[in-house]
């Protein structure tokens, strides 16, 4: 009866195996422009880019939404 658990279970363990490593692949080079895609990117979220639209202007490194540069002394 043991030998037949240890079978089970090397089985089960060599399926889970299988299963693992085939979803590693490697990516061809046609493949890769549609993960290349904005909606891939996982800090593409709106209220990540408010938030940090609002931190780079209170910090004074930019003007609101992007703007004209500076280093926040009122210099152009």
């Amino acid at each position: 009866m043991t030998t037949k658990a240890f079978t089970l279970s090397g089985l089960a363990l060599l399926v889970f195996t299988i299963i693992a490593l085939h979803s590693c692949s490697t990516v061809k080079e046609y493949q890769k422009n549609k993960l290349n895609d904005a909606e891939m990117e996982l800090g593409s979220r709106k209220t990540e880019k408010t938030e940090l639209s609002f931190q780079s202007y209170r910090e004074g490194a930019s003007g609101a939404n992007g703007g004209k540069t500076g280093g926040g002394c009122g210099c152009n």
